[in-house]
């Protein structure tokens, strides 16, 4: 039931997050140049999920008819408003925004500028970062679950049961086999044959626990050059008897002319972004 439960969250989480990738494409794309990666060879759109898809989604989740064994409207009312809900959890917990914005945070403790990047700067490059990274999976669950579901081919459940798996599926590439052994060994269940067949409740604080190390691991690596420059900014204050200056005061300059000429956000982006491939 958790598991059920966990992939129909999802879905509503897909659903509303997209928009932010989608935005504005409701007009006219054809003239866009990359219109034509939105196609996929038999001509079905596989890219995320447009304005218009994901507001049809919405309405006809929550709509009063119900078919066959679909849920009935107040159940579906209330997964929409619970996603809604726990929306910020979801984005954090189950896609790449936590490792970003820890490495991000480790990035300006590192420069010691304090402030600067604010921290709502920070987690806005997160967060578009995020959407960046997570494109192909949202696209992929478009494709097998949400226009599917439009088409009337599944009813919501099995739409919801698509998204989980595909969340899933990213979530399995970035985690440890430590992580994913450990968290099974806890809740006492046998291993699986196949890491998919492994349930949401587990994967998710396994795949935490492995961005949490990933992430850590990123920002040692970053602080390595920053303190070489604290160290031997503060070996020459020494050494010239100015034992009263603050190194920090000194070497901050330098740690921002370095972080500059080597394009350091441009190669943190680009890095962060490749890691999730």
């Amino acid at each position: 039931m958790a598991d059920k439960l966990i992939r129909m969250l999802f879905l509503v989480f897909v659903v509303l997050l997209s928009a932010g990738l989608s935005f504005g494409r409701d007009g006219d794309i054809s003239t866009a140049p990359a219109a034509s990666l939105l196609q996929n060879k038999t001509g079905q759109v596989s890219g995320v999920p447009s304005i218009g898809d994901l507001m049809t989604v919405i309405d006809k989740a929550t709509s009063s008819e119900t078919k066959g064994k679909d849920w009935s409207t107040p159940v579906k009312l209330v997964i929409v408003f619970s996603g809604l809900a726990i929306l910020p959890s979801l984005l954090m917990m189950m896609t790449s925004f936590t490792r970003i914005v820890i490495v991000l945070s480790f990035v300006r403790r590192a420069l010691t500028t304090q402030t600067i990047p604010p921290t709502i700067v920070i987690v806005g490059l997160a967060l578009f970062l995020t959407l960046y990274t997570m494109t192909p999976t949202f696209s992929k669950i478009n494709e097998t679950s949400i226009q599917p579901y439009l088409a009337d081919e599944i009813d919501f459940q099995t739409a919801g049961v698509r998204a989980g798996d595909g969340i899933k599926e990213f979530m399995l590439r970035q985690s440890r086999e430590a992580d994913l052994a450990l968290f099974v060994q806890m809740a006492g269940i046998k291993p699986p044959a196949k890491p998919m067949d492994i349930g949401l409740h587990i994967v998710i604080p396994a795949f935490i626990i492995s961005e949490f190390r990933t992430a850590f691991e990123i920002g040692c690596l970053l602080f390595i050059p920053f303190l070489l420059v604290d160290m031997v900014i503060a070996s020459v204050l020494l050494s010239a008897g100015m034992m009263m200056l603050p190194p920090v005061m000194i070497s901050l300059p330098f740690k921002l002319i370095l972080f500059i000429l080597v394009d350091g956000w441009g190669l943190l982006a680009k890095s962060l972004s490749m890691g999730f491939r």
